[in-house]
């Protein structure tokens, strides 16, 4: 059995280490982002068979790391409810502040890629617009929390125990998406001082999400939670703008930060008063 989940691991590290390849280079050189598709879709495609794959060689089913039929309405309730909610009140309290300083905030409906820096690629909100944001977050969580927390997290644990294994994740989910960085880094559009700090940022705000998905995935036993809302949080980040006279999204960091510790908090705090129980 130690001799299973020590190969299980080394294949888990082959095939983080094959799909961060296949991200670089997607990212940086194919850019599938900059097309019609809006989504670097081939390295989430891949990340799907890697899980198929080794669920196939584990002999394991895709109910063994959460993917379950049980209560999933239920679930999506869950997970929609806690992104709108900690959403609400951090775009609220942004617009204070933009209120505060005299910019006029307001809300503005439209297709954007994600960035630290602000909203890139701005869209007519199109029906076509609409539904390929849509699917390929879709695709994009389906791909994420089937390798991080249903194959990632639940191979680690099993070897080293839930904490270390959330943290695994959660650090490795957080390197995921530095390859944002490097994609500014080699455009020249950031020098290096900065892109370590907006590396270091990238790190700690995904890692929130992920130690949140992880627990919510140990207290329900399925990934259904951090799906539905990892979908509403990359949803509202591509759609809903704060303009004010001054800019666009000057504050989104601030708002990013404020509901990703909101939503951690409130997951932690149940998780604490469900052990006590």
């Amino acid at each position: 059995m130690k001799t299973e989940k020590t190969r299980n691991l080394y294949l888990l590290a082959i095939a983080f280490v094959i799909l961060s390849i296949i991200k670089h280079i997607e990212f940086i050189y194919i850019r599938t982002d900059q097309t019609v598709i809006a989504e670097n879709i081939f390295t989430k495609i891949f990340c799907i068979i890697a899980v198929l794959v080794l669920l196939f060689i584990e002999k394991k089913k895709l109910g063994d790391i959460g993917f379950k039929k049980q209560n999933i309405l239920k679930y999506m309730a869950y997970g929609l409810g806690l992104g709108a909610f900690t959403f609400a009140i951090s775009y609220g309290i942004e617009m204070l502040i933009l209120s505060a300083q005299g910019k006029a905030p307001g809300l503005a409906v439209y297709i954007t890629n994600f960035g630290l820096t602000g909203a890139t690629n701005q869209n007519s909100l199109s029906f076509m617009a609409v539904i390929i944001c849509i699917a390929g977050n879709i695709v994009n969580v389906l791909a994420e929390e089937g390798f991080f927390r249903g194959i990632m997290l639940k191979n680690v644990s099993e070897s080293f125990g839930f904490k270390t294994g959330n943290f695994v994740q959660a650090f490795l989910f957080g390197e995921w998406h530095i390859v944002t960085v490097v994609l500014l880094l080699h455009d020249g559009e950031i020098n290096i001082p900065t892109a370590i700090v907006f590396a270091i940022g990238y790190v700690v705000l995904a890692g929130i999400l992920a130690l949140e998905w992880g627990t919510c995935f140990s207290m329900t036993g399925v990934l259904w939670v951090g799906i539905f809302e990892h979908f509403f949080n990359n949803c509202i980040g591509n759609m809903l703008h704060v303009v004010s006279s001054t800019g666009v999204d000057e504050m989104q960091i601030v708002r990013i930060v404020f509901s990703n510790l909101l939503s951690l908090g409130i997951v932690l705090a149940i998780n604490r008063k469900k052990k006590k129980n």
